[in-house]
């Protein structure tokens, strides 16, 4: 027996929604990225790690991961300065660099689930 189906595709509705999913699989990759940067970002009063911040620009489809101290970029950069243990200069690029599986994933997980 011949069956027949009838589709419509949304094609605006369907690239909204793939949008608006990888805005939210970006803001969640920050936020893992953050999560991971505070456990080495250096802390002696914890004063820079109240700092950091993840956001995202959806009309750009950017995600960003920021420490607004006065002190960030040098406590970044300075690979010389001693830190407590766990604690580390490079303490955002490390975070990144070791989370790009788990963020690629995140960011496919809201991908697929804008697709439902």
């Amino acid at each position: 027996m011949p069956q027949n189906f009838r589709l419509r595709f949304e094609g605006a509705r369907a690239a909204r929604e793939m949008r608006a999913g990888g805005a939210r699989g970006l803001l969640l990759g920050a936020e893992h990225v953050l999560g991971i940067s505070n456990d080495k970002v250096p802390l002696d009063e914890g004063f820079l790690q109240s700092t950091g911040t993840a956001s995202v620009d959806e009309a750009d489809m950017n995600a960003m991961v920021s420490y607004d101290g006065p002190y960030a970029v040098r406590q970044h950069e300075e690979l010389e300065w001693r830190h407590a243990p766990g604690r580390e200069a490079k303490y955002l690029e490390n975070a990144l660099n070791s989370s790009r599986t788990e963020v690629q994933a995140l960011i496919a997980a809201q991908l697929r689930r804008a697709l439902r």
